[in-house]
């Protein structure tokens, strides 16, 4: 029996908005706000308040809040940071905008995150004791400053066991968030001060592009251990000028046209424009879990049938996916199909589909810059070749999500050995 495609094409992650961000933007048109401004400083600090963060400082991207967390630990030309080749590019973009080197350390395959036992390894290994006690990597010898493990899908890293590594080899600690805002682990949000040991080095960036949990077009956000880290952030992301509210406060009744550019900074400011999106998607942000939760349940309920012939992706005890991705993995041992092939098969029925992420190791960029050859990371590699990223966004309808579920488990199910 063929099967018959949904009546019109379900896309993987389309935003929801609504009249509320509407009003907001109209607020701020009518204000004549239109880049960083009052606005700005308003969502940064709900959003702290929301994450339990000391602080937070918004930005034109989440790799440029990546890159500004390195630069204030510290990061420079020929350090060494470690992370995983399960990511998308911009996470090492931004180490190489240091003129650092990414090492890639492989995954744990239930997570897909960075494997803290292997992150070990590669620093007891691969690395001896350098300069100030932290680790120089034997072959290339660069200091290792700084890890930067990816919170994947939504899915939270292993905090407790990268802050213990950090804090035995003397490095700073980026967490790459991009997709778990609204990620807990032991009931603290990701980016939240209860997460970080006190006198700790570390920063967490996360992500507002189209497609995120919170979407306000471009732009990202950066909390971190320290305000004086923040502040040295919102200096660097303001051309470096000294006092950075002085960038847009100049046109205020009360602002000046005096300033001094203290040092090289970027153009990394985030506007109030996009403010007054995040603004009103933070006030929906909990109901937009909660609905990503339910999405979840549903490819779960349709998909559990199947058996081993799929892997369907878990939470570990006491913490809380953000559920940004949806990422099932296919038994292509017990399947007469490759993962290409069904996704093609998939978008004939109008059930869209992403895969995240090409390893970065597959890249012919990193291929040349960083020399790992295919078959450096057989979890990831394995992972990779298994993953479907299913459509999960509250902007769908449950009604049209569980068509889908249905229609794509039948798929599977027909290509079964």
């Amino acid at each position: 029996m063929t099967l018959a495609p949904l009546p019109e094409f379900l896309p993987f992650s389309p935003p929801l908005t609504d009249d509320e961000e509407l009003r907001e933007l109209a607020d701020t048109l009518r204000s004549g706000w239109l880049t960083r401004g009052p606005k700005c400083e308003l969502f940064e600090s709900q959003i702290a308040a929301y994450l339990g963060a000391t602080g937070a400082l918004a930005v034109s991207s989440c790799t440029a809040a990546l890159h500004l967390a390195l630069i204030v630990s510290g990061v420079e030309a020929g350090h060494g940071v470690i992370t995983t080749p399960l990511t998308f590019a911009s996470t090492c973009h931004a180490i190489i905008y240091q003129r650092a080197r990414p090492f890639l350390v492989d995954i744990s395959p239930d997570t897909g995150n960075l494997d803290p036992i292997l992150t070990r390894r590669f620093l007891t290994e691969e690395c001896q004791p350098g300069p100030e006690g932290r680790p120089t990597h034997r072959q290339t010898g660069l200091p290792i400053r700084a890890l930067l493990p990816v919170h994947y899908g939504g899915l939270p890293v292993d905090l407790t066991a990268f802050w213990e590594l950090a804090r035995e080899f003397k490095l700073a600690l980026v967490e790459d968030a991009a997709h778990a805002l609204g990620s807990q682990i032991q009931g603290q949000l990701v980016g939240s001060q209860a997460l970080r040991p006190q006198g700790a080095l570390g920063l967490t960036a996360f992500s507002f592009y189209a497609t995120k949990n919170l979407a306000t077009g471009e732009g990202g956000l950066l909390t971190a251990s320290d305000p004086a880290l923040l502040a040295r952030a919102a200096v660097l992301a303001a051309y470096g000028i000294s006092d950075a509210r002085k960038v847009w406060g100049r046109y205020a009744p009360q602002g000046t046209w005096v300033y001094d550019v203290a040092e090289l900074g970027y153009k990394y400011n985030f506007t109030d424009i996009q403010a007054a999106l995040g603004l009103a998607q933070l006030r929906k942000l909990p109901e937009f879990l909660r609905a990503r939760q339910e999405r979840r349940e549903v490819w779960r309920a349709a998909l559990a049938p199947l058996g081993d012939l799929v892997i369907l992706p878990t939470e570990k005890p006491g913490n809380v996916s953000s559920w940004h991705l949806f990422p099932l993995r296919l038994n292509l041992t017990r399947l007469q199909i490759g993962r290409d092939e069904l996704i093609r098969e998939m978008r004939e029925l109008n059930i869209g589909a992403s895969v995240m992420f090409i390893p970065i190791h597959y890249h012919s960029y990193y291929q040349k810059t960083l020399g790992y050859p295919v078959g450096s990371f057989p979890q990831a590699e394995t992972f990779f070749a298994q993953e479907i990223s299913l459509p999960i966004s509250p902007a769908l309808s449950l009604a049209k999500i569980q068509a889908a579920a249905s229609l794509t488990a039948s798929l599977i199910g027909r290509w079964a050995q």
